[in-house]
């Protein structure tokens, strides 16, 4: 199997055992999204179909307008088209975050260059979210409450040990996010042993949020960081 096989039978067959705080519902976007199936496959067909060992790069889990739109972390609709070539009919979706990645990837050297050695994917593979007042759905991360983090725990460790069964690297593993979502995979590290090393970034979306004005600073340190480690 190429690694795009072992990531498309692996997004095919996720599934959350877990019991749910209240209020909380699992986003699995291979399942609820018209078409999603097709554009993941299409897009690890094309750009993973082969052996080739890969560097791990972990969000925190999909959200709604990314990977739950597409099937691919950080990839919205818009990126597809333009940057990887894929279309998606009848839904468009911005994601900021989508943005600082695809920015982080044609400063890296393009599309297919960066997916060659490095391989995105969530502490959590599977999103939440929770209804506000009003009936407004929004994300919701794993870590954002005790009760969840706990019934989401034995469901991480599981995903993460399928996926390293493949040609992914465990010297290193770039963790997007320098406080909870590092905080948890470092502590879980520790315990576990995935990776030698484990790196915190910047999330995408903090530095669109709060730091767009120098996002380029932040670009830099990410091709940095896996500079440093090349």
């Amino acid at each position: 199997m190429t690694i795009a096989d072992q990531i498309i039978n692996f997004n095919s067959h996720l599934h959350f055992p877990g019991k749910l705080p209240a209020g909380i519902r699992v986003m699995n976007p291979f399942k609820e999204g018209p078409g999603i199936m097709d554009i993941m496959t299409q897009f690890y067909k094309k750009f993973y179909d082969d052996k080739k060992p890969r560097q791990l790069i972990l969000g925190i889990n999909p959200g709604r307008l990314g990977s739950g739109a597409t099937g691919v972390p950080f990839t919205d609709t818009k990126r597809m088209w333009e940057k990887c070539g894929i279309e998606i009919q009848g839904l468009k979706t911005h994601e900021p975050s989508s943005v600082f990645i695809y920015d982080v990837i044609d400063a890296y050297g393009g599309v297919k260059k960066f997916y060659q050695q490095f391989y995105i994917s969530s502490v959590c593979p599977l999103g939440f979210t929770a209804v506000q007042p009003g009936g407004k759905e929004i994300n919701y991360n794993y870590y954002d409450s005790t009760a969840l983090t706990k019934a989401a725990y034995d469901f991480i460790i599981k995903s993460l040990k399928k996926q390293l069964e493949w040609n992914i690297s465990r010297e290193i593993c770039y963790v997007m996010g320098t406080g909870k979502n590092a905080a948890f995979l470092q502590a879980l590290n520790d315990k576990e042993h995935f990776f030698k090393k484990v790196v915190p970034l910047e999330h995408p979306r903090f530095v669109m949020q709060y730091k767009s004005k120098t996002k380029a600073v932040y670009i830099d340190k990410y091709l940095q960081a896996f500079a440093d480690f090349a």
